[in-house]
């Protein structure tokens, strides 16, 4: 394993060298002691082969070469245009679905393979020529037997040993960091990576892309924001799907959508209703919303409605999460920094000792320039480094459970900018936050809380008892052993009351109403 890594590690240093890497790292305004650096690199004193290569181009091919794992990072790349020269950006939306494919006879084995039949006795008609390719896997067009239109999706081959490699790397590169640097230690590196781990593997399960697709499907039926394509269950296994064919327009072709005479801004704040709706309606969210994952449908562009594909990433949050952001960006909406500051302290984000008026007037700096201008206006580069520095000032700690939401909100800024660079975010995210809120503490929602709290009281009881005997099941008399567990339940039932209480932010009585029945449980015990 350690040779394979090894030779892994040689051929990452060999495309570095061959398409001459550094040279973009040290157009860089560098501190001179990394710049001197270049003049202890040997392949730099060697004569340099002529190339018709520009960078953007020689950035995407060693991308390419260096597979999945560092193309997802060249996709992420390529929605943030306001922060990469034009030249790299046009490369980098190239490994949105141009990546190269891999030999359609591989591929047709593969399907035969896993499906357990010849692929004639299946489709109707199966397109060797792939439709379209990405680091992970690459599509077929086909028709079934019973006339639907399909793609035929299946995973390359030989992917897992080459992410074990690259994933080893990484981990090994943060925990050096780790150990080197505080600053790294509070973004978490090891815990990033291992979260990044699990994601790109779980892309190499086609099943558990299809149960996604169902579930965002479901949860947007008959919606005229956004068609989720169907499954056929059938005929998808770990390593092929085969998923409803979609007709639509690439999100990113913008003369298209002109000639059909798309409304732009409709389309624009709908892609943030769209995110709002899964985050906050229903705690599962597409967290892979590249360009190359997100179509125009051409049936109603006075009305228009997105078409999703590639459902591989899926986030989902917790309750207190979603309740948190919500806070949070409402907080920012009217620029009640004051609350801001505190929301973070008392999650833990930032240290208990933390002077709350120095953090207002830090994050104050930083977010007052943003408000009331379009998405054209602001440069979210500068802000999120200006947050950076913010963060390591008050020791901000990095929230790993919130990567995939970050890289998300990173995609919808691109779309949204490249769709209508004019799109209000702030008052078209607001109104839904509130209307949220409302919705979620209304009397019917609360006592929906109330009663799940109530179902798990038993059992949470029967759990503190069984505890409690175990500790006190010594010499002491039973009766002597009973009378310490029952007002430890009242004890415990009093402490979940108070912190339920705490959680919907109403008055005192959902607290007092799990008190009593905390009490009643105990007495009748």
């Amino acid at each position: 394993m350690k040779l394979l890594a090894i030779r892994r590690l040689w051929h990452i240093l060999r495309v570095t060298i061959r398409y001459r890497l550094d040279d973009l790292l040290f157009a860089l305004p560098l501190p001179w002691r990394l710049r001197v650096l270049q003049w202890f690199l040997p392949w730099r004193w060697l004569p340099r082969k002529s190339s018709t290569l520009t960078r953007g181009q020689a950035l995407r091919l060693a991308l390419e070469d260096l597979g999945p794992v560092f193309i997802k990072f060249g996709q992420i790349l390529s929605t943030r245009r306001d922060l990469l020269p034009p030249d790299i950006a046009d490369e980098m939306a190239k490994l949105q679905d141009q990546v190269p494919p891999f030999s359609s006879e591989q591929a047709m084995q593969l399907i035969e393979e896993q499906l357990g039949a010849p692929i004639s006795e299946i489709f109707k008609t199966f397109s060797s020529t792939a439709l379209a390719s990405a680091s992970v896997a690459q599509v077929h067009a086909a028709q079934l037997k019973t006339g639907e239109d399909v793609v035929v999706k299946v995973i390359r081959p030989g992917l897992k040993p080459i992410i074990a490699q690259d994933i080893a790397w990484l981990f090994t590169l943060a925990s050096i960091a780790e150990r080197a640097s505080p600053e790294a230690r509070r973004l978490h590196p090891k815990t990033v990576v291992s979260d990044y781990e699990k994601t790109i593997y779980d892309e190499l399960d086609l099943l558990r892309e299809a149960a996604n697709a169902s579930q965002l499907r479901r949860n947007f039926s008959d919606s005229t924001l956004l068609y989720v394509p169907q499954i056929y269950w059938q005929w998808s296994r770990p390593r092929v799907l085969v998923m409803e064919r979609i007709y639509g327009i690439p999100v990113t072709d913008m003369a298209a959508l002109a000639d059909q005479g798309t409304d732009l801004k409709k389309l624009a704040e709908r892609g943030v209703e769209i995110f709002f709706t899964q985050v906050f309606r229903d705690s599962f969210f597409h967290a892979d919303m590249h360009p190359g994952n997100i179509f125009v449908s051409t049936h109603t562009p006075w009305d228009p409605q997105y078409i999703a594909i590639d459902f591989g990433i899926i986030g989902t949050l917790t309750p207190e999460d979603q309740d948190y952001l919500a806070r949070n960006l409402l907080a920012f909406f009217k620029r009640d920094y004051r609350k801001v500051a505190q929301l973070h302290i008392d999650s833990g984000w930032v240290p208990s000792d933390t002077r709350i008026d120095e953090f207002e007037a830090a994050i104050r700096t930083v977010c007052e320039p943003i408000f009331e201008r379009p998405l054209k206006e602001i440069s979210f580069g500068h802000l999120l480094l200006h947050l950076f520095q913010t963060a390591r000032r008050f020791n901000m700690e990095v929230q790993p459970q919130l990567v995939l939401l970050q890289k998300t909100l990173l995609n919808i800024e691109g779309l949204g900018r490249q769709l209508y660079p004019d799109l209000d975010l702030w008052s078209t995210a607001q109104p839904y936050l509130e209307r949220w809120m409302r919705e979620r503490y209304m009397p019917k929602h609360v006592l929906g809380n109330l009663q799940q709290q109530f179902e798990q009281l038993p059992h949470l009881a029967n759990m503190a008892r069984a505890s409690f005997e175990k500790i006190t099941s010594g010499p002491a008399p039973a009766a002597a052993s009973k009378s310490w567990i029952n007002p430890l339940i009242g004890a415990s039932l009093l402490v979940a009351s108070t912190q339920l209480g705490f959680a919907f932010e109403l008055h005192a009585w959902p607290a007092w109403l799990m008190l009593s029945a905390g009490l009643c449980l105990v007495i009748r015990r």
